[in-house]
């Protein structure tokens, strides 16, 4: 790495480094909750002090993917006191902005609005904490960049490709490149990167004269064989990497031996795991660079709350424990004391050089029982440390590594991996989907869904509160299992389908990035009904609002005018045919006198979504079509409904022979109609044991 001389002049760029802030953490908690608004302040103090050009920040700025209000609001005060003023910008952007932001309503830099007064712009792609969701994939940094308080670059939408346009940047004549990659799934990066789908732009013009500053937010340390990116999948014309992500500090810039680029890692700045990664001092960056030579300065971060971990293993101790002794718990106990005295007074000296930092530490001590010891009551020994430390409930953990590294894979058990984590990993929903399936037994293997294909699905159900994520992938697998039978002109026999079904399966598990494709339209399906849920339910506020205000509707409309033009009754309160679907039931809920297929496309209670429904499984493409029976078991009725004033949903039916004779030639088409667009709905009427909406009593009367 090369030095810089003159560090002030024209030319040189003052870059403020830093990566996964993570706001909000713990933000509830009475004495930890404050921690990453404080350290934030600290970090744009140290960029306002310094004079840098601008802020780079590596990803999880944000804990939770939908931070609080107090949370935003104070990324909000912090960004405004400390980003904007009157001191001017130093240096120029050369690219097309409408490029490097064409996903904002704002497609330029904000410190080029003239609306606004910025003096240090801060730059920032996402990571996956607070990556982009929902059916507008919008993330938190969005509502920043709107608001003119942050520049969000680095965002690829496609699974197909992704084209890395770098911004670049002038100040005298010092030229960077800034190149930005939000957080990607690592399995599915990892493959765009062996299937060359990923691509680094370099300018036209002088293209070696340019400094190369690339940031990324994923895994380094290999998690899985596919679940991290290699260094050694970067380019190498890239003079450095600011990795974001790991939460250990390795600022100081390494070198790639192969590539030949710089890595720094900042690491988090706040404690969010007990694990020895964390306790490494908290530092950020102060990068200079000048022409294609560069320098990181340390800087240490005063406001972070301390951190000590320790770990006994009592085996190696034979002359002090003995588990045949009666008393050993009580000297197992009495020994953590005094380990945990020992590191509050090492926390109390680091405190007394710096009184910036916050009173009560962070203590971990990680007990290894193994070999026939038994564990202490963690609740009581934390008792008596809850005033002097931040994190009284998780000062000790209990485990037996020894045992766990003699057992094998094999006998993996699904829900020992869920209570008992490994201290200091991190557990993938999708993988431990993925791990369960694996070990299964042949009874609850997955047939139709690939193991993949699930653990994202739930992975979004659990991590994005992605509701119908689950169920429209189901959905659309279904669908297109279907169409795959139907050109097959499959036999209508249960081994031929299932063996047909298998050889879908695993074609679709070797088609890695037709799997991807359609697990990203099952989400986009999925966040798509849940905008038309919040639709409906806006909706249906405003109609209960007008209907308290209408009153009863009118009794000469509903069912009798949208079927026998006048010849029937349908009375009752506006209310009374709530959750009723079939166009039986399905009168008019305002009395506004619509057909039957305009109130079932207006219904409020189900979406008329053109996928199969709950009860539809593959054999049912095989089975012939029951029009005609269902059509018959609808004109067993009278159009005559009795509305219970007790019950509302509680809707009996009264059989009449004369008038359905009557009215025969004016039903049967409009029956047909309803039968076939039952399925849509998600509704099977064919049977009385299926309908959700019919009492016993009724049942038996219909029998």
């Amino acid at each position: 790495m090369s030095t810089i001389n003159s560090q002030h002049d024209e030319d040189t760029f003052k870059i403020l480094v830093a990566t996964d802030i993570h706001l909000g953490y713990l933000e509830k908690d009475p004495v930890r909750g404050n921690d990453t608004f404080v350290t934030f302040n600290e970090i744009l103090d140290h960029a306002q002090k310094n004079e840098v050009d601008f802020v780079l920040l590596g990803g999880d700025l944000f804990h939770d993917n939908k931070p609080s209000r107090k949370t935003v609001h104070s990324c909000l005060e912090s960004l405004r006191k400390y980003c904007m003023g009157d001191r001017p910008v130093q240096f120029e952007i050369l690219s097309d902005q409408a490029v490097n932001f064409h996903y904002s309503k704002f497609p330029w830099v904000n410190y080029q609005d003239e609306n606004l007064n910025i003096s240090i712009p801060v730059f920032s792609i996402h990571g996956n904490h607070d990556d982009p969701t929902g059916a507008d994939a919008l993330c938190a940094l969005d509502i920043l960049s709107c608001a003119g308080l942050l520049n969000h670059f680095g965002r690829s939408t496609s699974v197909e490709k992704i084209d890395i346009s770098p911004i670049l940047l002038r100040k005298g004549r010092t030229k960077i490149a800034l190149y930005g990659l939000g957080a990607i799934p690592d399995e599915r990066l990892y493959r765009m990167f062996v299937n060359k789908q990923v691509t680094m732009l370099r300018p036209k013009e002088d293209e070696d004269s340019w400094f190369n500053l690339f940031v990324i937010h994923q895994n380094r340390s290999k998690h899985g064989a596919t679940n991290y990116i290699p260094e050694q999948f970067l380019d190498d014309f890239i003079n450095l990497v600011v990795w974001g992500h790991e939460h250990e500090c390795k600022i100081a810039p390494c070198q790639n031996e192969q590539q030949r680029f710089y890595v720094s890692q900042p690491g988090s700045s706040v404690v969010t795991s007990l694990s020895p990664g964390e306790a490494v001092k908290k530092h950020i960056g102060l990068l200079h660079v000048k022409g294609k030579k560069m320098k990181m300065e340390k800087i240490a971060l005063e406001t972070v709350r301390t951190f000590h971990i320790e770990d006994i293993v009592l085996a190696d101790h034979p002359d002090l424990f003995h588990p045949d002794n009666p008393n050993v718990t009580q000297a197992i106990q009495a020994f953590c004391m005094e380990k945990v005295e020992l590191m509050l007074d090492t926390a109390e000296r680091d405190r007394l050089g710096n009184p910036r930092q916050p009173e009560k530490p962070i203590i971990r001590l990680r007990v290894d029982y193994a070999g026939g010891f038994e564990p202490f009551s963690v609740h009581r020994f934390s008792q008596k440390y809850m005033h002097r430390v931040a994190n009284p409930k998780d000062i000790i953990h209990f485990f037996r590594h020894r045992e766990q590294k003699e057992k094998k894979d094999i006998d993996l058990n699904f829900g020992k991996l869920v209570s008992r984590p490994a201290e200091g990993t991190t557990l993938r929903v999708e993988d431990l989907v993925k791990q369960y399936f694996q070990t299964a037994e042949k009874k609850v293997q997955l047939s139709l869904l690939t193991e993949r294909g699930m653990g994202e699905a739930v992975q979004e159900f659990v991590d994005k509160e992605e509701k119908d994520a689950i169920e429209e992938l189901v959905k659309f697998q279904l669908e297109k299992t279907q169409r795959f039978l139907k050109e097959r002109r499959t036999d209508a026999v249960e081994e031929k389908i299932d063996e047909e079904v298998r050889k879908f399966r695993e074609s679709r598990k070797k088609n890695t990035e037709e799997e991807d494709k359609e697990v990203r339209e099952a989400m986009i399906r999925a966040r798509a009904h849940r905008s038309e849920d919040e639709v409906l339910a806006a909706s249906s506020d405003e109609d209960s609002m007008d209907i308290e205000k209408t009153g009863t509707s009118n009794p000469s409309d509903g069912l009798s005018s949208t079927l026998s033009r006048g010849r029937g009754r349908a009375r009752g309160r506006a209310r009374g045919a709530r959750g009723q679907n079939s166009t039986a039931r399905g009168s008019s809920r305002r009395g506004r006198g619509t057909t039957s297929q305009e109130s079932a496309s207006g219904s409020r209670s189900y979406k008329p979504v053109s996928v199969p429904g709950k009860n539809m499984s593959i054999l049912d493409v095989f089975r012939p079509s029951k029009t005609d029976h269902s059509s018959n078991s609808f004109q067993a009725y009278s159009e005559d409904i009795i509305d219970i004033d007790s019950d509302p949903e509680d809707t009996s039916f009264v059989p009449s022979s004369s008038k359905v004779n009557q009215r025969l030639p004016a039903t049967s088409s409009l029956s047909k109609r309803s039968s076939q667009s039952q399925p849509s709905r998600g509704v099977d009427f064919e049977s009385d044991e299926d309908d959700p909406f019919m009492t016993p009593a009724t049942s038996r009367r219909t029998k």
